[in-house]
């Protein structure tokens, strides 16, 4: 899997999906990334600041690397939020 190249553990992973399942969670979260441009997703210190909110958001406390590790997952990806090809790529990774 993509993510685990960039040292992601499968188990927050995991911690991270159960906690989705959650309406009134994934409800905040879909209201985090309700206007993220791909522009934003390209900006390492927009990236950041949306790692840190939904961990926040989800009750996970990640140590500095983690939230570099995912940054630089997000990064890599070159996400375009409007582009459903993206949108589908990243839900086949964490299905």
């Amino acid at each position: 899997m993509g993510y685990q190249q960039f040292g992601i553990s499968p188990q927050l992973v995991q911690r991270v999906k159960l906690k989705m399942k959650n309406p009134a969670v994934k409800d905040r979260i879909k209201k985090l990334v309700e206007n993220v441009t791909k522009a934003d997703l390209q900006d390492p210190a927009k990236v950041r600041r949306l790692v840190k909110s939904a961990s926040v958001i989800l009750n996970e406390r990640l140590t500095s690397v983690q939230e570099e590790q995912m940054t630089q997952f997000v990064l890599a990806q070159r996400i375009d939020p409007k582009n459903t090809f993206h949108l589908i790529k990243l839900w086949g990774m964490f299905r």
